[in-house]
C-alpha cells in the first residue's frame, strides 16, 4: 500500500516545496548576491511572522521529501 502510493506523495511534497521556495520573498536580488546595492546587510534580518512560519514550512517539507525519497529507494 505505501509502495504504490509513494510516488503520489513525492509529487505533492515537491511541489509544495517549489511552491514555498517560490513564494519566499528576496531582499537583496541578483544586485545584492554580487556585493551591489547599498543595503550591504540585507542578508541578515529576522524573519517575523508569516515569513518565519513559510520558512520553517520549508524545511520540514524538504526533510519529508528527503525521507520519502530514502523510504523510496530502500524499500524497492
Amino acid at each position: 500500500m505505501l509502495i504504490s502510493a509513494l510516488p503520489y506523495i513525492q509529487i505533492i511534497l515537491s511541489v509544495l516545496l517549489v511552491t514555498t521556495v517560490l513564494l519566499q520573498r528576496s531582499e537583496a536580488g541578483v544586485g545584492g548576491s554580487f556585493g551591489g546595492g547599498d543595503n550591504w546587510n540585507s542578508g541578515f534580518h529576522t524573519r517575523r511572522g508569516f515569513e518565519k512560519f513559510l520558512f520553517n514550512f520549508t524545511i520540514v517539507l524538504a526533510i519529508l521529501f528527503a525521507i520519502s525519497s530514502l523510504m523510496s529507494l530502500l524499500l524497492k
